[in-house]
């Protein structure tokens, strides 16, 4: 479980083929300062496993060929920027809200609006999970906690907004992202429980 506060931009330094799926080597010396082999790190919202620890600043995780065709973790290369967390600990404040590292589709960056203090990101909402996305509620992109500030439909499709304060866009890859970049999204799961007890009941 994680809470979708970034701790870190980190950066990919190895993609190696292992057939049915891909094995990443990350640098990101704050969340590997503590991390041992099984830890959870959430890499751009995918929960990973960690496989080893090298030198004390990067790990290695395998990424299988589902969580491949089902986030944007293919398209990363070597250099790619992403950004980090280390799995949420019982006894700390929530920063953010309860998110799993279980991505539930893709988007795409439509448009970005600077303003002089914040920054409006538009971004396209897969059909898929437009019904549980809300204004004002939860959501994660890329890993980090946003409120949705607007929602819309066009004619390419539905699409959410996202208010980016100086923080998210200095520390996040969400703040140098541009139009057309794929992010991964995880909706808030109470949405998901609810969902389904309605379709017990």
């Amino acid at each position: 479980m994680f809470t979708g506060i970034v701790e870190e931009l980190g950066e990919i330094t190895g993609k190696e083929d292992l057939g049915d799926s891909q094995r990443f080597t990350v640098r990101g010396p704050l969340v590997t300062s503590d991390a041992g082999h099984g830890d959870s790190i959430a890499v751009n919202g995918v929960c990973l496993t960690v496989v080893d620890v090298l030198d004390g600043t990067s790990f290695t995780a395998d990424v299988m060929a589902e969580t491949l065709n089902r986030s944007s973790l293919g398209a990363l290369h070597i250099g790619s920027s992403v950004n980090l967390e280390r799995a949420a600990a019982l006894n700390s404040r929530l920063g953010g809200h309860l998110v799993q590292g279980h991505v539930d589709g893709t988007g795409s960056i439509i448009s970005r609006s600077p303003s002089e203090h914040w920054e409006v990101v538009r971004v396209a909402l897969p059909d898929q999970i437009a019904k549980y996305v809300v204004e004002k509620g939860s959501i994660t992109i890329d890993g980090i906690s946003l409120t949705v500030s607007a929602l819309g439909a066009g004619t390419d499709g539905d699409w959410f907004e996202v208010s980016l304060i100086p923080t998210t866009l200095e520390l996040t890859t969400l703040g140098r992202a541009p139009v057309g970049t794929p992010v991964n999204l995880e909706v808030d799961v109470i949405a998901k429980y609810v969902e389904r007890l309605q379709q017990r009941g």
